[in-house]
């Protein structure tokens, strides 16, 4: 038994490091990209911070969605937690999973920097939407009077960059349209659904995704609206940040295809039309110029005229004689 479990570590370690070699020549290449959107969501989170010194408590609005749905209670407003972290905790782990499986869509630092565009994109426009209009929260720590619903000024501005993480971050107010936890869950869903492998996993995240929605407002931590702008806006900036990335090259081939980069790509172009060139050059000299069909058809024809002309030279002499 110690012997297999010796074997098989030694196979995931030979995987793991073969994988690395393979991912170090993109992190050195895209680490300013993957750095900038580690800092964007920070920038997000201080923005969040921000906008809780403007909240004020009041009424709560009248929601569709609050009328529709009984109200989970503060003992149960875990469940909306849990789920989101069961699904941020999966795709995490499957974003690593070529460093250990042998069969891999898709490089991790490539993903990521994917994802990362998805989140800022998304959170860039939620920041602008949440501080244009300040609605009253309806989480219970948000209404009035709470002590939590409002934030006096701060005392220095140590104390806003630090954003009382994570009490500030679990116990925010004001930043509503659109759900944050929503970007996160459909952008997951979303990058799963087009790089993953499973077809019952992937009708599963959609379905946890439905399951997230309806807790979020259950549990009374979003308005309905935040909730519906999230599915429509998210998904239109996925598809069109999509869209304008470059395509990630398919492992599936178990080839070790690495996507290059701008000047390399002109260096192949440089190199294939000069290769080019240099053939119809050679092809002028030799005189083998144009479609090797054409070339065999006019063989047949000067053939023909070649028998052509030595059977009316041999009749003139025949009649001279």
């Amino acid at each position: 038994m110690t012997m297999y479990i010796a074997r098989e570590a030694s196979k995931v370690w030979r995987k793991v490091t073969a994988e690395i070699s393979a991912e170090l020549p993109l992190l050195r290449e895209k680490w300013r990209l993957l750095l900038a959107g580690l800092i964007c969501q920070y920038i997000h989170g201080l923005a969040a911070r921000g906008v809780h010194y403007l909240h004020r408590p009041g009424p709560l609005l009248q929601d569709l969605g609050f009328m529709a749905l009984p109200e989970l209670g503060q003992a149960k407003g875990y469940l909306s937690e849990s789920l989101f972290s069961s699904i941020f905790i999966s795709f995490v782990l499957w974003t690593f999973h070529p460093f250990i499986y042998h069969s891999k869509r898709f490089y991790t630092v490539l993903i990521w920097r994917r994802v990362l565009a998805f989140l800022v994109a998304s959170q860039v426009l939620r920041i602008i939407t949440f501080y244009s209009t300040q609605l009253p929260g309806p989480n219970y720590h948000c209404r009035e009077g709470s002590k939590l619903a409002t934030l006096p000024p701060p005392n220095s501005v140590l104390e806003v960059l630090l954003i009382n993480f994570p009490r500030g971050v679990l116990f925010g107010c004001g930043d509503l349209i659109f759900s944050s936890h929503m970007i996160f869950t459909l952008v997951f869903v979303r990058t799963y659904h087009k790089y993953g492998s499973k077809r019952f996993i992937k009708l599963l995240a959609w379905l946890m995704a439905i399951i997230q929605s309806l807790l979020i407002i259950a549990s009374r931590k979003h308005y309905t609206v935040d909730v519906v702008v999230a599915w429509y806006t998210v998904n239109l900036v996925v598809f069109f940040v999509d869209n304008k990335l470059p395509e990630m090259p398919d492992r599936t081939s178990g080839l070790p295809l690495l996507p290059l980069s701008t000047k390399e790509k002109d260096i192949r172009l440089k190199e294939e039309r000069d290769n080019k060139l240099k053939d119809e050059f050679h092809k002028l000299l030799n005189g083998n110029h144009g479609d090797p069909t054409d070339r065999r058809q006019r063989a047949q024809m000067n053939g023909r005229h070649g028998e052509d002309i030595n059977h009316a030279l041999s009749e003139a002499t025949a009649n001279g004689t």
